[in-house]
């Protein structure tokens, strides 16, 4: 016998997973240029300069011992403490070393934050659709419940009607991801001072706490005018879990925290259960060296260049072609609505037709839209036009 809820975790199929196994088979038939791959969000431009040297630097110059040994449970002090002055150079945050835990990647942080605050099965979060459909795992990680916020289209913002409808006096946190995964859509100060508001008045109608996870792997992925809200600036009681996965392109490398303002309610107890839970799912002494990397790297910033060319180059063509999309302030995703109403049905119809490989958004609770990645090479985006053009003329309405 196993246990019933990981096995069905461990066999249920990813959409995504899917699409990009099946673009690696099919460009081993065709040829890798005739394959238009907007499955995944893996990162297509190179970290920066400074990763690579400090790497290179730190192999170098480090004895194995201290390079490859264990780090302290929740990370070494000293990159701990590059992170909460770099927090509070550009906040308004007074961050300090205790209060950042550092995770190997920003899921493990999200689990950890989820089985923390998680006290009875009647416990729920509250996500936004469209959501990362991995939040059906990570919040329900400690035994709640995930409830679910209707999309507000086509703009995706947030409907605040329909959140104020979805939390209850089992709520025990919103989840806010912004810049957002899968519409690259940025909330706006406004919003977010709206529902903290709300939240407020809702923690003194409960008598406990409702807090905000701030899902930020994306943060520093914007572009033109758009702002990202630091949330703790407008709402006390925010936990903050990030990844330098998409800032500094090093997902592989699984390195991201937790970061607990001392505004928030319970705020010492509240780290150290998120410690406890990092430690009974394993996610405790990140990876030395990347960490060290972090510690000197930091304050660096993404070359987003190649990225808005995408962005702009994608929205303009699919746009003047008929496509509805909302246009995308930051991450690397655009969310464009099926021409016939039918995202899984168009979904197929491009992967068949055309080898255009796009992600359905029922997955991220938003039917009859579709993710496209453009962390991709412009090239490819030029040459699926055609290929988009003959599948609106076929399937528009």
């Amino acid at each position: 016998m196993v246990n019933q809820k990981y096995y069905g975790y461990g066999t249920a199929p990813s959409i995504i997973r899917e699409l990009f196994a099946y673009g690696l088979e099919q460009a081993k038939v065709l040829g890798k240029d005739k394959v238009y791959d907007y499955s995944l969000g893996n990162p297509s431009i190179p970290a920066p300069a400074k990763v690579n040297e400090t790497i290179k630097k730190l192999v170098e110059e480090e004895s194995s011992i201290l390079l490859h040994g264990y780090s302290m449970a929740p990370g070494f002090e000293g990159a701990r403490e590059a992170i909460a002055a770099n927090l509070r150079e550009r906040f308004t945050t007074n961050a300090q070393a205790n209060q950042i835990f550092m995770t190997c990647g920003c899921a493990p942080a999200l689990v950890s934050v989820a089985c923390a605050l998680t006290v009875k099965p009647e416990d729920n979060f509250v996500v936004i659709a469209p959501y990362f459909p991995e939040y059906n795992v990570f919040f329900t990680a400690g035994g709640g419940k995930v409830k679910v916020v209707a999309a507000d289209v086509p703009d995706f913002q947030i409907n605040l009607e329909a959140l104020e409808a979805t939390v209850d006096e089992n709520s025990v946190a919103v989840v806010i991801n912004s810049p957002n995964n899968p519409s690259g859509v940025v909330y706006t100060k406004e919003t977010l001072e709206k529902i903290g508001a709300f939240l407020k008045q809702k923690e003194a109608e409960y008598g406990h706490p409702i807090y905000i996870v701030a899902d930020e792997p994306y943060r520093e992925l914007v572009y033109g005018d758009a702002k990202v809200t630091f949330i703790p600036e407008v709402y006390d009681n925010t936990i903050v879990c990030y990844s330098w996965s998409k800032s500094l392109s090093l997902p592989g490398e699984r390195i991201g925290y937790v970061y607990v303002p001392e505004k928030c309610e319970d705020g010492k107890a509240l780290y150290a259960a998120i410690a406890g839970a990092a430690r009974e799912i394993g996610s405790v002494c990140p990876p030395t060296l990347i960490q060290r990397v972090v510690q000197e790297c930091v304050g660096c910033a993404p070359d987003l260049v190649a990225y808005d060319e995408n962005r702009n180059d994608l929205y303009n063509s699919l746009t003047a072609m008929g496509y509805e999309c909302a246009k995308p302030d930051g991450a690397f995703y655009l969310f464009m609505k099926a021409p016939n109403g039918d995202d899984m049905a168009f979904s197929e119809a491009a992967k068949l037709e055309e080898n255009i490989l796009i992600v359905p958004g029922t997955g991220f609770g938003c039917p009859g839209y579709l993710r496209l990645a453009y962390c991709v090479s412009n090239q490819m985006i030029w040459n699926s036009m055609p290929g988009f053009k003959r599948l609106i003329k076929k399937y528009g309405k």
